[in-house]
């Protein structure tokens, strides 16, 4: 069973991708979540650049942000706040981002396969 959380539309004068499953909003970096749950499930996307812990998950993962920042452009994207941040450091937003269909970006990039359901202490596949 998937658990809706109320969502209010945050406006970003500047959008960009990050990685898979992070954005920048107006500076402030955002987590996706997509149809999860705080802290129980979510999306994962690989890592890019020094954050990679192997060479077989920096393509995907710049393969994965390509994709995000295609989605990022289609007309009509909200993104919108489930009221929750992370548990890192950074504190970052957990967002959905809509789009103009009211498809889910986060659902999309697991349908084609550029991420996987996170759920907390579940070893990534990346680098097997």
């Amino acid at each position: 069973m998937i658990t809706l959380l109320a969502a209010t539309v945050i406006s970003c004068l500047q959008l960009t991708a990050v990685d898979g499953d992070t954005i920048k909003c107006n500076g402030q970096n955002m987590r996706l979540i997509g149809d999860g749950v705080p802290f129980k499930s979510g999306i994962d996307t690989p890592e890019i650049g020094g954050r990679a812990k192997c060479d077989r998950e920096r393509m995907p993962g710049k393969e994965a942000k390509k994709r995000l920042a295609e989605l990022l452009r289609e007309p009509g994207v909200r993104i919108e706040d489930t009221g929750h941040v992370d548990d890192t450091d950074q504190r970052r937003p957990l967002v959905r981002i809509r789009l103009g269909n009211g498809q889910l970006a986060e659902n999309i990039l697991l349908r084609e396969g550029h991420a996987i359901i996170w759920r907390p202490k579940v070893k990534r596949p990346w680098c097997g």
